[in-house]
C-alpha cells in the first residue's frame, strides 16, 4: 500500500529509548524498586469526579477494553447497550449512540477537542486506534452538555495519560503484541511512565498492520483491470501507527504539563476495490489545574490544544481529493467551593476549525466555524440521593469560503446561538434499589456541511446540497433509569425519549447530477420532526462464587426512530438487540464464552433495503503469569467463532453497495500484554 508518513518502523523503540535516557537522569534504581508502579488517574464523566453519576455512562478499560478492542473505536463499542457502529469495513466506523450518529456524537481525548473528519463521511476513520487508548467513557445526560451541543446523543472519551496529572515514583509501564488470523495482522505497542514527585514523563508508541480481511463468502475484487474471486473484502487491508510524548512538573497543589503526539494511517475504503486514503494528525495539548484556591473557587483547571489533520485519497495510487482540518480548542474549568450541599463548576470553551476540500470529489467548500460557549454543572446532594443540573449558551459563526477551484461553491456566513439545559435527579430507594431520572433541552448548530455541501459524496452515492437556511436542531428528551445491586448480582434498566422539532436529515430531491459520466441521485440536508426511543439493558447474575467464579452477563437494547414528517422510519437504525456471555474466572486463568444477537431490521423507509438478523458468537481466554518483576496477561480471543455471513444494518455501504462488505468472518487473536 502506498504510504504517506515516516519512519514507522522505527518509532516505537526511538521513543521508548529516548524516554528511558531520560529517567534514568533522576531515576534512583527505578526499574529494581518495587514501587515504580502507574498510578490510576480518575478521568470521569462526572466534571466534578466523584459520586455516582445520576446520568448513564458506560466505561471500558483493562482487561474488559483488551478483549474488546478492535482496530476502530465504532467497532470497539459496538453492542455496549444503546452504543452501534456505522461500519465502513474494518477500517473505518464512528460510535451511533442511542441512534444518533456523526455530529450528534462528541468524540473527545482526554475531555479536550481532537480535530479530524469523521463526522463529515462514513469512509473517514476516527483519528485514533484504541491499541493507544488506556480507558473508554460514554456519557448521556446532563453532564454531556458541558462538551458542547452537537453532544445531544453523547460524548465519547477517550483517556490517557499522556499528560501526567498525578505523580508516580520510579519507572513503570507495559507493552502489547498480538497476531490475528482474519487480517493476518500483526500490532505492538509500548507505553512507558516515570517521575517523581516535581516530574513525571510519558511515552507511548504503537504499530499495526493487516492484510485484506477474511470475509465468510468469496466475493469479487478488481485490480488492474482483473477480477478475482477471494473469502476476502476486497480493499479492506490496513497500516497505522503513532506515539506521544508528554511530561508534567508538580507542584504543591497542582501540575502543568505538555504533550505531543502523532497518528498516521493508510487504508482500503473497501466501496471501491482502488481507493485507499492516506491520513495524519499531529495534536499539541497544555494541560494544568491549581487546586486549594483561596476564596470562592477550589480549583481552576485549563485545556489547551492544536489539532492539524489531513487525509489524501488515493485511486490506483493516485492521489485525488485532498481534506484538512486545522483547529484550537481553549477549556477552562472553575470548581466553586460548596454552598452548604451544593458543588459543581462554571467554564469556558473556545474553539476555531478551518476545514478545506480539494480535488473533485470536494462536496463541501472550505470553510471556517468559531464557536464560545459558556456551561455550568451543578450537583445537590440530600439525604436521598442527588440533583445534577448543566446548561450551556453557545456564539456559532460558520462560514462558507468558497472554493477557488469550483465555483459551484457559493460564499456565506451564518450565526447561531444554541442554548441547552438538563436536569436530573438520582434516588436511592433502598440499599439496593437505585432510580434515576433526567430531562434536558438541546439545541445544536448545523455544521458548515450540512449548510454548504454542493457535490458528489462517495460514502452515500449521491450528490449531497445543504441548506443555508437551515436554523438549530431542537430537541427535547427525557430517559429514566433503574438499577439494582446485590453482591455480584446486578442489573440496569433504561428507557429514553427524544423529540426533534428539526432534525437534520439528509433526503432525496428525486433528482440527479451528473458527475464522473454518471448520474448521481440528487439528495439535500433538511430538518424534519422526529422521534427517538428505546431501552436499554444490562446485568450480571453470579451462578458460581467459590472456588472458581462464573457469571452470567446479559444486555440489549431497543431503539425506534421515526420521520414524524412522513411517518417512515429514519434510515439505519440499529434493530433490536440482545446478547449473553459465560465469564469463568479462577485463579491465574480467565474464560468468556458468548453471543450477540441482531433481530431482522424491517423498519426501513421507503426504497431501502431490509438486513437479516443473524448471530454471532465470540470467546476468549485469559492468564496471568509472573515473570521477575513483570505481570505477564496472555489472551486468546475468537470472534465470529461460526464464520457467520452478517451485515451491518447501521452501514451505509449495506445500502449503496449490498453484498460488498459483510462483517468479518471467523478470526483468532493471540496476545501478550506484559505490565513493569
Amino acid at each position: 500500500m502506498h504510504k504517506t508518513f515516516l519512519g514507522r518502523g522505527a518509532l516505537a523503540p526511538a521513543l521508548t529509548a529516548a524516554l528511558a535516557a531520560t529517567l534514568t537522569t533522576f531515576s534512583t534504581g527505578a526499574f529494581a524498586q518495587a514501587g515504580g508502579t502507574l498510578k490510576e488517574v480518575t478521568v470521569t464523566g462526572n466534571p466534578l469526579g466523584v459520586g455516582d453519576l445520576a446520568a448513564p455512562v458506560t466505561q471500558l478499560s483493562g482487561t474488559g477494553l483488551l478483549l474488546r478492542s478492535q482496530t476502530t473505536l465504532g467497532e470497539t463499542l459496538n453492542n455496549l447497550p444503546g452504543v452501534s457502529s456505522t461500519y465502513f469495513g474494518p477500517n473505518a466506523s464512528r460510535p451511533i449512540v442511542r441512534g444518533l450518529d456523526g455530529d450528534r456524537v462528541r468524540i473527545l481525548s482526554n475531555s479536550g477537542v481532537s480535530l479530524d473528519v469523521s463526522n463529515l463521511s462514513y469512509d473517514h476513520a476516527v483519528a485514533a486506534d484504541p491499541i493507544s487508548i488506556e480507558r473508554i467513557e460514554v456519557l448521556r445526560g446532563p453532564g454531556a452538555l458541558l462538551y458542547g451541543g452537537n453532544a445531544i446523543g453523547g460524548v465519547v472519551n477517550l483517556i490517557d495519560n499522556r499528560i501526567p496529572r498525578l505523580s508516580v515514583q520510579g519507572v513503570a509501564g507495559k507493552a502489547d503484541l498480538g497476531w490475528s488470523s482474519g487480517s493476518r495482522g500483526r500490532q505492538a505497542a509500548v507505553l512507558v511512565e516515570g517521575g517523581n514527585d516535581r516530574i513525571g514523563l510519558h511515552v507511548d508508541a504503537f504499530d499495526r498492520g493487516a492484510g485484506d480481511v477474511r470475509a465468510p463468502v468469496s466475493l469479487p475484487c478488481t485490480r488492474d483491470g482483473t477480477t478475482t474471486f477471494a473469502r476476502r473484502i476486497c480493499n479492506s487491508a490496513s497500516d497505522a501507527s503513532g506515539g506521544a510524548v508528554g511530561g508534567s512538573l508538580f507542584f504543591d497543589h497542582g501540575y502543568l504539563g505538555a504533550s505531543v503526539s502523532s497518528y498516521s494511517s493508510h487504508y482500503g475504503t473497501v466501496a471501491e476495490d482502488a481507493v485507499t486514503i492516506g491520513m495524519r494528525q499531529d495534536r499539541y495539548a497544555l494541560e494544568g489545574e491549581w487546586r486549594d484556591l483561596g476564596g470562592p473557587l477550589r480549583s481552576v483547571k485549563a485545556q489547551l490544544s492544536h489539532s492539524d489533520y489531513s487525509h489524501t485519497e488515493f485511486d490506483a495510487g493516485a492521489p485525488g481529493t485532498v481534506f484538512r482540518n486545522q483547529g484550537n480548542d481553549l477549556r477552562l474549568e472553575a470548581r466553586h467551593r460548596k454552598f452548604g450541599a451544593l458543588d459543581g463548576v462554571i467554564g469556558l470553551q473556545v474553539e476555531n476549525g478551518r476545514f478545506s476540500a480539494a480535488g473533485e470529489e470536494a462536496f463541501a467548500p472550505y470553510s471556517r466555524t468559531r464557536q464560545r460557549a459558556l456551561f455550568a454543572y451543578e450537583e445537590l446532594g440530600t439525604s436521598w440521593g442527588k440533583l445534577t443540573l448543566g446548561a450551556r449558551a453557545e456564539r456559532v459563526r460558520v462560514a462558507s469560503l468558497g472554493n477557488p477551484d469550483e465555483p459551484r461553491f457559493e460564499r456565506g456566513e451564518r450565526s447561531f446561538s444554541p442554548a441547552s439545559a438538563a436536569l436530573g435527579g438520582m434516588w436511592n430507594l433502598s440499599p439496593e434499589w437505585q432510580l434515576s431520572a433526567n430531562v434536558a433541552h438541546s439545541e445544536r448548530a448545523p455544521k458548515d456541511y450540512e449548510l454548504f455541501a454542493n457535490g458528489p459524496h462517495l460514502a452515500t452515492g449521491a450528490w449531497e446540497l445543504g441548506d443555508a437556511n437551515l436554523g438549530k436542531e431542537v430537541s427535547n428528551n427525557v430517559d429514566a433509569g433503574l438499577q439494582w445491586k446485590r453482591g455480584h448480582h446486578q442489573f440496569k434498566l433504561n428507557a429514553f425519549q427524544s423529540r426533534f422539532r428539526n432534525y437534520i436529515a439528509l433526503q432525496s430531491t428525486g433528482g440527479t447530477h451528473a458527475a464522473g459520466g454518471e448520474d448521481l441521485p440528487e439528495f439535500a440536508y433538511r430538518g424534519v420532526r422526529a422521534r427517538f426511543r428505546g431501552l436499554e439493558a444490562s446485568g450480571t447474575v453470579r451462578l458460581v462464587d467459590a472456588p472458581s467464579t462464573l457469571d452470567l452477563e446479559l444486555r440489549g437494547d431497543l431503539v425506534r426512530a421515526t420521520n414524524l414528517d412522513t411517518g417512515e422510519p429514519l434510515p439505519r437504525i440499529a434493530p433490536a438487540r440482545i446478547g449473553a456471555t459465560l465469564a469463568w474466572a479462577q485463579g491465574a486463568w480467565g474464560a468468556r464464552v458468548g453471543f450477540d444477537h441482531n433481530a431482522r431490521q424491517n423498519r426501513v423507509p421507503a426504497g431501502e433495503l431490509a438486513t437479516g438478523g443473524t448471530t454471532l458468537w465470540q470467546a476468549a481466554l485469559t492468564y496471568r503469569m509472573k515473570a521477575g518483576p513483570s505481570s505477564l496477561l496472555w489472551y486468546l480471543r475468537l470472534d465470529n467463532a461460526t464464520d457467520r455471513l452478517a451485515y451491518s444494518a447501521t452501514s451505509i455501504l449495506t445500502q449503496t453497495v449490498p453484498g460488498k462488505a459483510p462483517l468479518p468472518g471467523r478470526s483468532v487473536k493471540l496476545g501478550l500484554q506484559a505490565s513493569f
